[in-house]
């Protein structure tokens, strides 16, 4: 595919005109503050009390909500770097234009092998993680509270490959390590949250879940397998830790409309690992696996499972097992974990995004506010309102 496709130029615009479209907020709250939190103005916080409640935040409930819009700024950037690439931009979903299959590069035809809707998935996963942060940093505001900014450590380069937008970005997708766990995680009858681990079903080490520059996209075709199912299993890490995160969160917040908020939206994050508890499954299974380029494959497992028992790692397995909870002497039941603080809590999802590799060449500045934010949420505790 020839780098100056219109189509192409489409879906590069596609994204950048939904930002724009959301500006009105999220200039006021995310984009625009000169200070990482910058301070409200009484104007700001009288315009702003018409959309929520008069309702003050305890000192808890402002640090929990702080907290998810940082890792919701973390997701709305590193979202936004697949959708440029993999996503669908502005045009029609593929049953609407079978035709559109021919224009699609090469890393969008990858991830469509994992399902012909992948790219449609990718941008609507972009946009709801915009709508989380813009939302959260509204909130706040509305709340007389600063909004989260981290404009300033916008300073990654990211992939060159056409369809980017080469922009500074926060996150870097191209030295991963993967943890796929979770994948052997949702199929076992085991709770993290009861002391249990579990091994990775694909070692990923050090690899790129994007293009990195015209080149690798277009390289082989199992070339950019890879690259789509790193991604595919990566998709799946970042939305059970959501999940995960807004389970934790909700056990502590005081205000019935903050809990309304993270069950709100930790529901949507539920939606979306379900979503791609499938997708990854597509990627170690017939016709796609198995598929191998620089060392790292991925198999099929249904023939050749990694682990045994192979139920552990068995792709139609997509809704979650039921597991321990609450009490070892209770019927197992089908639930999100973990969900305690140690393993998803603010901490242990910034100690979980290091070891990712999300933040290879960030600052230590930016490691050390996102550590007093989630140490801020991790401490806080519900209180009994009247």
């Amino acid at each position: 595919m020839r780098d100056g496709n219109p189509n192409a130029r489409n879906r590069r615009s596609f994204l950048k005109d939904s930002l724009v479209t959301g500006g009105a907020i999220a200039g006021a709250t995310v984009l625009g503050a000169p200070k990482l939190f910058a301070q409200a103005s009484p104007s700001t916080s009288a315009q702003s009390s018409i959309f929520a409640s008069s309702e003050r935040l305890t000192t808890s409930d402002v640090a929990i909500l702080k907290f998810l819009a940082a890792a919701e700024l973390i997701e709305s950037d590193l979202w936004t770097q697949y959708a440029e690439l993999g996503g669908i931009g502005n045009n029609p979903p593929i049953e609407l234009d079978p035709n559109q299959g021919s224009e699609l590069n090469p890393y969008q035809m990858a991830l469509s092998n994992l399902d012909s809707d992948g790219p449609q998935y990718i941008t609507s996963n972009t946009l709801d993680e915009v709508s989380h942060a813009t939302f959260l940093d509204a909130y706040l505001v509305s709340k007389g509270e600063a909004p989260v900014n981290f404009d300033e450590f916008r300073t990654l380069q990211g992939s060159t490959a056409t369809g980017s937008s080469n922009i500074g970005r926060l996150t870097n997708l191209m030295h991963l390590n993967v943890d796929t766990s979770w994948y052997v995680r949702y199929r076992s009858t085991t709770n993290p949250d009861f002391g249990a681990t579990f091994p990775q079903a694909v070692t990923i080490t050090n690899r790129s879940a994007i293009p990195v520059n015209n080149t690798d996209l277009h390289g082989t075709a199992a070339h950019l397998q890879v690259i789509a199912n790193t991604a595919a299993f990566h998709f799946g890490y970042i939305e059970q830790g959501g999940s995960s995160l807004y389970q934790a969160m909700s056990q502590k917040v005081s205000s019935l409309e903050v809990l309304k908020i993270t069950l709100g939206i930790g529901g949507d994050e539920i939606a979306h690992f379900l979503e791609w508890v499938d997708f990854a499954g597509n990627g170690v299974q017939a016709t796609v696996a198995p598929v191998t380029d620089g060392g790292l494959t991925f198999p099929d497992f249904f023939n050749n499972p990694p682990l045994q028992p192979a139920n552990l790692v068995q792709p139609s397995l997509i809704f979650p097992v039921p597991c321990e909870f609450i009490s070892p002497n209770l019927p197992h039941c089908a639930v999100i974990r973990p969900s305690d603080d140690k393993f998803a809590g603010a901490v242990a999802t910034i100690q979980s995004f290091t070891a990712d590799g999300l933040f290879v060449g960030q600052t230590p500045h930016f490691l050390q506010l996102l550590n007093h934010l989630a140490q801020e949420a991790d401490a806080a505790t519900r209180q009994v309102l009247f």
